[in-house]
């Protein structure tokens, strides 16, 4: 029998992410599950019950091949003939943490789930953060494989 999880039952963790030389889609991809819950025994897939990430050292973020230049990302104003074109250079120029945001959000679902988990991100340009107080766990990507993707 599957069990299901109560709101006043869900429990958030702290975690602390280095960005340094980290690969953009990799590093989202670590992200998005830690940030869905889909680490923990406990996942269920309508709930919100992912944990807190902290990335810091954005601005030393990587693009593998020649996506820092080529890559397009598109959005659309609303009016007519409003379709708005950039690129990851042009975008970390003025915002160095939106690379990484829009990859993330990409992966998570769409509506007002993924909006609310949208907000357990934290992406701080320098090795600074306030958020020390929550005793975020160090998750080290070097030492991460594949299979044990922050495991409780």
């Amino acid at each position: 029998m599957t069990k299901f999880l109560k709101k006043d039952q869900l429990t958030s963790n702290w975690y602390e992410i280095d960005a340094k030389n980290a690969v953009v889609g990799r590093l989202a991809t670590i992200i998005s599950k830690i940030i869905r819950g889909k680490n923990k025994t406990t996942f269920t897939p309508h709930m919100d019950d992912g944990d807190f990430v902290v990335v810091k050292n954005i601005e030393q973020i990587k693009f593998t091949g020649s996506k820092f230049q080529n890559k397009k990302y598109y959005r659309h104003t609303g009016h007519p003939g409003g379709i708005k074109e950039t690129t990851p250079e042009k975008l970390y120029e003025k915002k160095p943490g939106e690379v990484l945001k829009l990859a993330v959000k990409r992966m998570l679902p769409g509506g007002v789930l993924g909006k609310k988990q949208l907000t357990k991100l934290k992406i701080y340009v320098g090795s600074n953060h306030p958020h020390s107080a929550q005793n975020p766990q160090v998750i080290q990507l070097d030492k991460l494989n594949s299979k044990n993707i922050a495991k409780n």
